[in-house]
């Protein structure tokens, strides 16, 4: 018998039903690995249509399925770290209400967790109708010394790919408040903490993206985000001064430059396409994703 592990899934208002019932079925019904439990974490009141696709999942979900709901909408951090509380079990793994999971996603990940680690993370696809033909692929490092290296940039972890132990993610202390940055910020600290973290650099969840997928990484709101992360990754020795001022002015200006720039740089430096996708994977592959230690949309995920 595999390790029993709870799946926690935020909904709010923005979420549309086809797209959570989607997520719902690939991640509950057709794993082959299936979660012992679902944990929805309805953040704040939803609408009617919301609402029927959630009463429908859950009546027809094989796993049990808790429903923890928020009376207002607390934002990501929150309601992920409520969820947090209300799972039954100390490997958690994470979705998002609009992407989907391959079939075989935790067949790979669980075991890595079995074997010793506290944080494993995978590759993605995104697809949509913005995306170029055929897809687009965010291949993750697997070497632990450049997770580390990295994260001193950028996240190292896809999110909505994570699964984690719900012990090493509290203490490092949470998810914390900082708007679309939260699941960077807590990697960084779980890393700090001496976590046991790996990536699978196969694709394993299929990301959604949108027409405002890319307007959303960047702001005014989001610079300011960026900017107290920086503040609080050098107050915290994660980085350097150097590396700080690398970042604010690397990353801030990512943020303020205009979109369609934004969304070339993004394809250019973080994604590969499909068709180069065997020559990268097999690179990355190529010392196995095993467990090795650490070098000591308002749902939008940026951490990028």
């Amino acid at each position: 018998m595999s390790t029993p592990f709870s799946l926690l899934l935020p909904v709010y208002r923005g979420d549309r039903a086809d797209y959570l019932a989607r997520a719902f079925q690939s991640t509950v019904s057709e794993q082959l690995v299936r979660p012992s439990e679902v944990v929805v974490v309805q953040d704040g009141q939803i609408g009617p249509e919301l609402a029927s696709a959630l009463e429908r999942a859950e009546s027809s979900s094989p796993v049990p399925v808790r429903r923890l709901r928020l009376k207002h909408n607390v934002g990501l951090a929150q309601a992920l770290q409520c969820g947090l509380s209300a799972c039954s079990h100390e490997v958690v793994a994470r979705m998002d209400a609009d992407d989907i999971s391959l079939p075989h996603r935790f067949a790979v990940q669980l075991p890595m967790i079995e074997a010793g680690a506290d944080l494993v993370g995978a590759g993605m696809r995104e697809f949509g109708e913005t995306t170029p033909t055929g897809g687009l692929l965010r291949i993750p490092p697997t070497d632990p010394a450049l997770i580390a290296a990295e994260a001193r940039l950028r996240s190292p972890f896809n999110h909505p790919t994570v699964v984690y132990r719900r012990s090493a993610v509290l203490q490092a202390g949470g998810y914390r408040e900082l708007p679309l940055l939260e699941d960077y910020w807590l990697f960084t600290r779980m890393i700090e903490s001496g976590s046991v973290v790996a990536n699978v650099p196969e694709p394993l969840v299929l990301y959604r993206v949108d027409a405002g997928s890319y307007q959303r990484r960047g702001g005014l709101r989001l610079l300011r985000s960026e900017l107290g992360l920086q503040r609080r990754l050098r107050r915290e020795g994660f980085t350097t001064s150097g590396q700080m001022l690398r970042n604010v002015a690397v990353r801030g200006g990512y943020r303020v430059i205009p979109v369609g720039l934004r969304t070339s740089l993004y394809r250019n430096k973080f994604t590969t396409s499909v068709g180069d996708a065997g020559e990268v994977l097999g690179r990355e592959a190529g010392g196995g994703p095993g467990v090795a230690p650490s070098q000591r949309k308002r749902h939008e995920r940026s951490g990028a």
